[in-house]
């Protein structure tokens, strides 16, 4: 009976105590949410850029909005490459409801990452709230975090979610392709003009750049990893270009290949293909190669997820020097010397040539591929103006210029020098070979002030 009585005691004493402690647990995280909140929410900017496009060869602008935050009391703002890409002003709303004009200070679009600077002397004297940078290596699946954004202007918004993923990989889809970095998924929802804004933990610091919501997918978000954004950072504040060495490897993992050879000893990242032309070509490196060292230094993919740091760790070789491959070949181990390049396939803005009406590009890899291209030099024809002089020679948008005058277009920087020089010159005749449908074309240019 006394048994009987302390177990109904014990009964009655834990669906006391029990709501009791569910509260505290509730209320404690409900305060360390409110904490970090406000240690992050001073620093969110509204970021409104007026951008750049062309159209039948005509240059037009828009309005957009997107977010960022504050990481420097010097006035320096992280937000996403493709949120002020072509923006030629930028201005950005604080938490204090005050406008400042701002400077792109350089962006990275295969990491979607974007620096500005604000204009402190609009600002004044006073401290400028600024938020602090987490790790985003130390994040774990099912790690609670907070979504900020800013969207439209004065509003600010906070959702909260879990990490559902620390290592989401995307091969292809559209503006989401990570070549050198993986995404952080979470459940927390980034709406609508949240992009650029951070993604916070617990202790206030920020994990990650918010970057996409998936339209129509219920609370599927994905986000920039911290470490990568810092590293992009710190190399646009000390002005330099973000350039990546490239040796043509198209790369794919090695378990498929492992498992057709029954050779469970294999490592390493296969060589699923070679660019024509490339410095892997010249070297003698094979499809079916499998890469197993770069320099000394082991890398393996074994998964999809892998394939982003091997890339990585060659595209942060230096340029135009010599590295050692080490690769599997029918059994056996082989050294390669191949001599870096830098990647052909850098992004640049687009390029407008108003006094001969049209717009160009730098050549991507789609471009090189769909035009069947002997080499990486040219330029793009993104648009040609209706009635222009580009569009009387014949000229249309697709082709790819590859001479001016039998002058080489190497690539936009080299097309943007023959240009001006064409024009302080007054040349009244130019001269395009093209490549149109993958075969030569050829066009003359008249340039006469009468006719237009």
């Amino acid at each position: 009976m006394k048994t009987v009585r302390l177990f109904s005691l014990f009964i009655i004493l834990f669906f006391i105590i029990q709501p009791a402690i569910s509260q505290t647990a509730s209320s404690n995280l409900q305060q360390e949410i409110f904490e970090a909140r406000n240690d992050v929410m001073p620093a969110l900017v509204n970021v409104e850029p007026v951008k750049s496009f062309f159209t039948t060869g005509e240059k037009r602008h828009t309005l957009v909005t997107g977010s960022g935050f504050i990481f420097s009391k010097d006035g320096y703002v992280l937000t996403n490459h493709h949120v002020v890409e072509n923006a030629e002003k930028v201005h950005c709303t604080l938490n204090n409801k005050m406008k400042l004009t701002a400077q792109v200070v350089g962006s990275d679009p295969s990491t979607d990452v974007a620096v500005l600077k604000l204009n402190l002397e609009e600002w004044g004297t006073a401290p400028l709230p600024y938020a602090r940078l987490g790790n985003s290596d130390s994040l774990e699946v099912g790690q609670v975090v907070l979504a900020l954004g800013s969207p439209l202007g004065l509003s600010r918004s906070v959702s909260m979610g879990v990490i559902s993923s620390i290592d989401r990989y995307f091969e292809s889809a559209g503006q989401m392709v990570s070549p050198y970095n993986l995404w952080i998924q979470t459940d927390a929802a980034i709406n609508p003009g949240n992009s650029g804004g951070p993604l916070i933990n617990l202790k206030g610091e920020v994990v990650g750049i918010n970057a996409r919501g998936v339209f129509l997918a219920e609370n599927l978000g994905f986000a920039i990893p911290i470490n990568l954004a810092r590293e992009i950072a710190d190399k646009l504040l000390a002005g330099e270009r973000i350039q990546r060495s490239w040796i043509g490897l198209e790369l794919q993992p090695v378990k498929d290949l492992r498992e057709y050879l029954g050779n469970p000893d294999l490592t390493g990242v296969l060589i699923s293909s070679i660019d024509p032309f490339s410095p892997a070509e010249k070297a003698g490196l094979q499809p079916g190669d499998v890469l197993v060292a770069i320099d000394g230094q082991e890398v393996k993919a074994d998964f999809d997820e892998d394939l982003p740091a091997v890339r990585k760790i060659i595209a942060d070789l230096p340029s135009r020097q010599p590295v050692r491959l080490e690769i599997w070949r029918n059994g056996k181990i082989e050294n390669i010397e191949v001599t870096t390049q830098v990647d052909p396939f850098e992004y640049l803005p687009e390029f407008e040539s108003p006094d001969w009406g049209l717009v160009v590009k730098a050549i991507n890899r789609h471009i090189f591929q769909m035009e069947n291209m002997p080499d990486y030099n040219g330029v793009y024809i993104s648009a040609v103006k209706s009635g222009g002089f580009a569009d009387r020679a014949g000229l249309m948008a697709g082709d790819v210029i590859r001479l001016l005058n039998h002058q080489d277009v190497r690539n936009l920087q080299s097309y943007e020098e023959i240009y001006r020089k064409l024009i302080a010159s007054g040349e009244k005749t130019v001269f395009f070979e093209v490549r149109r449908g993958g075969a030569p074309y050829f066009a003359a240019m008249n340039v006469d002030e009468k006719s237009k």
